[in-house]
């Protein structure tokens, strides 16, 4: 490591910055200091996930999206757990459930950082898990499936490229206690200490992140807007692809209204699934802020209208309507364009979701 590579470290965070002031992007004040924003929170995930939990010898759990990191229409009724692995070698998590209904663990291929994609090796979930009598469970993380079960009851597979896995924990309330877990590289023999050589490596990979997310993502949001305020179904391997969960069936869009305007939301049926949710974000995919807004609903949340329909409204204003006709009201805390996300979680069809675009005098 010496003063060039720091050099090329900054100059590359610079010019990452050119993507937030593109002719693509709006340029109103909010949508721009939430830009910048979105760069230094990715640039925070980037040194997590790629200097500071970045040996697979030594793993650690950290999160990619929480509260003040979001990647991708993050979803606010997710946990999310994210820790480095390798192929080479085998794992054990230990944990103990919470209190949220469903969770997964899969294991991915690659990273926004290198290849720009995750590829799905292995993925295992709460509704197949082997669980003690106290609610703790034991998983082995590795390339070859166990022989000894009554050792470890539950396997999630790895590829020899396998580099990473991916926690979602899913709660209709975000009061909800989590599960816990716990993960120890079980043939790993060297010592952790700092590779100068490596750590120069990693630097730079961490602004990689920045580079290869935002990019990522803006080139969604514009894909998106020729059908903005619609909701047809994604290409699901293009998500499955990036880190989605493939029993997840997603509706990414793109959002515009007009301060008089409401977007009404209503999927023709709802299906067996273990959950769905709808979601808003902003312009960079990052979820709107949930702790201070009402801006997801989901099917613990939601109440049917008056005549017995999944209703959701979407606007600028407050509902001006009596709460029977539209009870499930979301807020745009402030933006005029964005993203959005309804996913159907487990389910075992996949209703389409019809919007229409109307004014707010239409409905009072």
């Amino acid at each position: 490591m010496n003063q060039e590579l720091w050099n090329e470290f900054c100059d590359r965070l610079k010019q990452a910055g050119t993507l937030i002031n593109d002719v693509s992007a709006p340029q109103d004040p909010l949508t721009q200091a939430e830009g910048y924003r979105y760069l230094t929170r990715l640039l925070r995930a980037g040194l997590e996930s790629c200097v500071e939990g970045s040996d697979p010898r030594f793993p650690t759990f950290y999160s990619l999206s929480h509260d003040t990191i979001k990647i991708g229409n993050d979803n606010p009724d997710n946990y999310y757990l994210n820790c480095c692995v390798s192929g080479e070698y085998d794992y054990v998590i230990n944990g103990e459930v919470g209190e949220v209904e469903y969770f997964s663990v899969a294991t991915k291929a690659g990273s926004y950082a290198t290849t720009g994609d995750m590829q799905p090796t292995g993925e295992i979930s709460s509704s197949e898990l082997n669980f003690n009598e106290d609610g703790s469970f034991t998983i082995l993380v590795s390339t070859t499936q166990p022989t000894d079960t009554s050792l470890y009851p539950n396997w999630l597979p790895m590829a020899r490229n396998s580099d990473n896995l991916i926690v979602r924990q899913y709660c209709n309330a975000r009061r909800e206690r989590p599960a816990q877990f716990r993960i120890q590289c079980l043939n790993a023999a060297t010592a952790n200490t700092l590779d100068p050589e490596r750590f120069a490596e990693l630097l730079l990979r961490s602004v990689g992140f920045v580079e290869g997310t935002s990019g990522l993502f803006s080139n969604w949001i514009n894909q998106f807007k020729q059908h903005s305020n619609q909701l047809p179904a994604n290409d699901q391997q293009m998500c499955i692809k990036v880190g989605g969960n493939e029993k997840i069936h997603y509706h990414n869009s793109h959002w515009r209204l007009a301060e008089d305007e409401v977007l009404v939301i209503e999927p023709e049926g709802i299906p067996e699934c273990e959950a769905w949710n709808f979601q808003l974000s902003n312009y960079w995919m990052e979820s709107l802020d949930y702790r201070y807004h009402q801006v997801t609903c989901n099917n613990q949340s939601t109440h049917t209208n008056e005549a017995g329909k999944i209703v959701i409204a979407v606007s600028h204003l407050p509902n001006p309507t009596p709460s029977e006709r539209y009870p499930n009201w979301l807020s745009t805390a402030g933006h005029s364009e964005g993203g959005m996300l309804f996913r159907w979680i487990e389910a075992t069809s996949f209703p389409p979701v019809n919007t229409r675009v109307v004014k707010l005098s239409e409905l009072t």
